[in-house]
């Protein structure tokens, strides 16, 4: 009976590790969603009131905001963090790629939603101020709201390098189904188009162009994080290879790149 106990464990390891790896992948992209989507509603009084920051205030309320963008930050870099020991394996040079992205996107959430905290800050103090300039109050409140608006279009809009580097990934390894990444792999060149004509100001940001444009994207990542809660990764070689989690073997898969 000795010898049967330690043949059994690792063979248990190696499959339930790629499971692991894609529930809490899937899990990570879905609460991307979940932070960020009431975090917009959240944030709204600060972004859309000039006089926020000499006004009453919904201090709470857009605390309350900034925290599920932070959230939603972490959960970014969780993803690609996650997704790496797999993805590698079918090419490092991409994986990385896609890492990068991810903290660069979180990064630049993470000066929209101190922007956003700063206005709050100077309501605090000095809002409330007899002798506080309301006219300057309102023009450093604008100045920091146009900072996040910036960084609204700069940071989820890096959904596009990630888009077309996981979504390769994804789509030559055939980890989730190929209709899943091809989503992401359409919609990238149209959010792409879209940011960059907003760049310019020939495209609002919440146009008609920008709304053909999200569902690629929108539904790309959404349909991947309920894919791998739901289902786990596709029977692969980029799993069945051994010590899977912790992230060593890379060289022996990369003839596994197309």
């Amino acid at each position: 009976m000795a010898p049967t106990a330690p043949t059994e464990t690792p063979a248990r390891t190696r499959m339930s590790s790629p499971r692991k790896i894609a529930l809490l992948a899937g899990a990570l992209y879905l609460t991307t969603f979940l932070a960020s989507i009431p975090a917009v509603f959240l944030l709204d009084p600060v972004l859309n009131d000039p006089s926020y920051i000499v006004g009453p205030g919904q201090d709470t309320r857009v605390l309350l905001g900034g925290l599920l963008d932070i959230v939603n930050a972490l959960a970014c870099i969780g993803t690609a963090v996650v997704l790496f020991p797999v993805v590698r394996r079918q090419s490092e040079a991409l994986a990385l790629g896609f890492v990068a992205a991810r903290i660069l996107e979180a990064a630049i959430i993470f000066v929209g939603v101190m922007s956003l905290l700063a206005v709050v800050t100077l309501r605090q103090d000095l809002g409330g101020t007899a002798g506080a300039d309301a006219g300057s109050l309102i023009a450093v409140g604008a100045a920091l709201v146009a900072v996040r608006d910036w960084s609204f279009l700069f940071g989820p809009g890096l959904a596009v390098a990630n888009a077309l580097l996981l979504g390769t990934l994804m789509y030559r390894s055939r980890l989730v189904p190929r209709v899943i990444p091809l989503m992401g792999l359409v919609g990238a060149p149209l959010l792409l188009a879209s940011n960059t004509a907003t760049m310019f100001g020939i495209n609002d940001q919440f146009s008609l162009l920008s709304l053909v444009a999200l569902p690629g994207i929108f539904f790309w990542e959404l349909s991947l994080g309920v894919y791998l809660v739901v289902k786990g990764f596709r029977p692969s070689p980029l799993t069945e290879a051994p010590s899977v989690g912790s992230g060593s073997g890379s060289g022996d898969m990369r003839a596994l790149a197309r």
